[in-house]
């Protein structure tokens, strides 16, 4: 959509709890290499006074640069936002600092860390929690789908690359031609979604070898 690479761009996350780990983990597997994040606190960065354990580990595999302040300050040259935090955890000055087709996903739920109707004029790409906007981000997509191909094939356990295949098989499943600004992932509702992920799923289990039993070719999932 915006003809930018995973490796290139700059994100800021907002959440560094479970879910920005995790987010942040996939993101550096798929490739990513810039990634700060925040907490209520700002910027973490090593040496950060009064981080947690899980925090301080987050800060030594993000922020290269070790760039410090609000999640305002650090949006500064920004490509991408990932919220996964708190209302109002971000500002309009905030978005404005960062580069053109900027991308947001304010994922907090109801109320996301902007509201989409204050940056529509700012960002390329938005996208929320919320059913009632565009661009819904919903776990629904994405669980399904995982566990029925790893059921499948009885995998030892869900693996990174595992992550990254469904990841693929989700985003692979609307056509180029039907991608825009508006539609950059299915919807909970489209049928489609969990078979694609499932296969995919499965067939990286075997690829790293955590898979028990064969996939089978053709093998029905999820009616």
């Amino acid at each position: 959509m915006v003809g930018k690479r995973l490796e290139d761009v700059k994100i800021v996350t907002t959440g560094c709890g479970a879910a920005g780990t995790a987010v942040t983990k996939i993101l550096l597997g798929a490739g990513a290499r810039w990634i700060v994040g925040c907490d209520e606190g700002g910027a973490l960065y090593v040496g950060r006074a009064g981080l947690s354990p899980a925090k301080a580990a987050y800060a030594a595999f993000t922020n290269p640069d070790g760039e410090r302040g609000a999640a305002d300050d650090v949006l500064a040259g920004a490509d991408v936002l990932i919220g996964v935090s708190v209302p109002r955890a971000v500002t309009r000055t905030g978005i404005e600092r960062m580069t053109g087709d900027a991308i947001v996903f304010a994922l907090a739920n109801p109320r996301p860390e902007i509201d989409p109707e204050e940056i529509d004029d700012l960002a390329a790409v938005i996208a929320t929690g919320r059913s009632d906007y565009p661009n819904q981000i919903n776990n629904l997509l994405a669980f399904p789908g995982v566990f029925r191909g790893a059921l499948d094939v009885r995998a030892r356990e869900i693996t990174p690359g595992m992550e990254l295949a469904a990841a693929h098989a989700l985003a692979a499943v609307i056509d180029p031609e039907h991608l825009s600004r508006d539609y950059i992932v299915p919807s909970v509702f489209d049928r489609s979604v969990a078979p694609a992920v499932a296969q995919a799923v499965a067939a990286a289990a075997g690829t790293e070898e955590v898979a028990r039993l064969e996939q089978q070719s053709g093998m029905e999932v999820l009616s």
